[in-house]
């Protein structure tokens, strides 16, 4: 009898309050539990983590970069979108 493959399960982490979760890579887990742990193990082993996201890998749908102009050329003939016309003030900093 063939074993079943582990799904895989996409890793996201945020590394400080206050910024947003990256894209870290990918474990093979059973579950979601085993996942988090498998995450943790893997992609924090200095500390630099505060909050972990697994997600399976095929809840996620991407769009395909060869279909970019159809998918992206609506946001083009709406520059009032566009940050463009605001000044930041120097006190704000990065954004």
């Amino acid at each position: 009898m063939a074993e079943q493959p582990m799904p895989l399960w996409e890793v996201f982490i945020r590394s400080r309050t206050g910024l947003a979760h990256r894209h870290v890579g990918s474990v093979h887990a059973a579950d979601a539990e085993m996942a988090l742990q498998a995450a943790r193990d893997t992609y924090t082993r200095r500390g630099e983590g505060l909050s972990i996201w697994v997600v399976p890998s095929a809840a996620i749908t991407a769009s395909d970069p060869a279909e970019k102009g159809p998918l992206f050329e609506p946001t083009a003939s709406k520059i009032y979108r566009h940050p463009s016309f605001y000044e930041i003030p120097e006190e704000v900093g990065h954004m």
